[in-house]
């Protein structure tokens, strides 16, 4: 059946996902100093709702007006002095890549065919060089449907001694365990369009003691995203420049309607939504993503039908909804759903429903 809101297309892309009406009117209330008393108090009931998001009891979190893509850089700058490791398995990872040689940094890719995850084993085994002193990681790469195995490839990274882990959790950290502490992670970062279900255009991070350590003796890290820095006004209850009031609003509403679903309830749905979609995609089509590695936030159907893409997505656009194509060269191939965030197993089957009606009609 076709979405009920208006002339806005619902959205089941892999981000920004849908956000519900009543974050958006958070979005609206009055915005308020960003120095005053009232403003410490919000970042002072957020830090501790965020810590469990990403399963830490004592990292730093930090709040910031800015896209994913940023944290990469602020990673990535402060905490790799010699040289990185970057497992690349998708488009996404492999801008993980390019940025740190934009950053300057001696860097080196470990190349995974598409639509498989990342071995543990293989980076142990490139870590055993004696190389790096970094691994910076797409937990889930959204542009082939592929989860990494974060606990994996955590235990090898620890087992070589004094070296980072950096992990890109974007589509990842509320649809899914991330478990900072129990992983080893050094530098966790999200922005909030897709599992946390709130409009693009800020991020959050965690950060560990190591990594402060490293950011300490760092020079050329840039001076907005200078962890160090960042440390010294979230102590205090302060973001270190002006920052999006009005995500901060959102943030703060969602957090509680997170914690009023739970952290694990809120996952097994995830895992619901999922699974419900792969099973429609493998009777339809098929799927991108070797098994073990499909992830629970977005699937990546794989176009066996050969159907036309760009006419399936304007097709349900007429109804209502939005999905999104393949990524890069996977543009044709594939297409993509995302289910991540606040969505419904009654709305992911009207979804599915309407994409059935397109093909059915000879829309695709």
């Amino acid at each position: 059946m076709p979405a009920d809101r208006g002339d806005h297309k619902v959205l089941f892309t892999p981000g920004p996902t849908e956000v519900d009406p009543l974050i958006l009117q958070e979005m609206a209330r009055p915005v308020i100093g960003h120095r005053g008393a009232e403003m410490q108090e919000i970042i002072k009931d957020l830090i501790p709702r965020l810590r469990p998001l990403f399963g830490s009891r004592a990292h730093d979190v930090f709040l910031t007006a800015c896209s994913a893509t940023a944290l990469w850089e602020a990673a990535l700058r402060n905490c790799v002095a010699r040289r990185v490791l970057v497992p690349v398995c998708g488009a996404f990872s492999e801008r993980f890549y390019e940025v740190a040689l934009a950053c300057g940094l001696e860097a080196d890719p470990l190349h995974v065919e598409w639509g498989r995850s990342v071995s543990a084993q293989a980076v142990s085994d490139m870590l055993a060089t004696g190389r790096y002193d970094a691994v910076a990681l797409v937990h889930n790469e959204t542009s082939t449907g592929v989860t990494n195995p974060l606990r994996e490839i955590g235990e090898a990274v620890r087992r070589h001694g004094d070296v980072a882990l950096l992990v890109d959790a974007v589509s990842s950290l509320g649809g899914m365990p991330v478990d900072v502490d129990q992983n080893g992670i050094d530098v966790c970062l999200a922005s909030v369009q897709k599992c946390l279900a709130l409009p693009p255009g800020f991020s959050i991070c965690a950060v560990s003691p190591r990594a402060l350590e490293r950011s300490a003796k760092r020079v050329g890290k840039g001076y907005y995203l200078d962890f160090v820095r960042l440390k010294g006004f979230f102590d205090r209850n302060l973001p270190m420049a002006t920052p999006s009031v009005s995500h901060l609003f959102a943030l703060r509403a969602q957090m509680r309607r997170i914690e009023t679903e739970g952290l694990e309830a809120r996952y097994a749905r995830h895992r619901s939504l999922a699974e419900q979609t792969r099973a429609w995609a493998t009777r339809r089509f098929g799927l991108y993503a070797e098994e073990k590695a499909r992830s629970n936030t977005v699937t990546c159907v794989a176009n066996t039908r050969a159907v036309d893409v760009t006419r399936l997505i304007a097709g349900l656009a007429l109804r209502g909804y939005a999905i999104s194509n393949g990524y890069g060269r996977l543009k044709d191939t594939t297409f993509r759903i995302g289910h991540m965030g606040d969505h419904t197993p009654d709305g992911v089957r009207n979804l599915l429903g309407a994409v059935d009606a397109v093909l059915e009609e000879g829309g695709a």
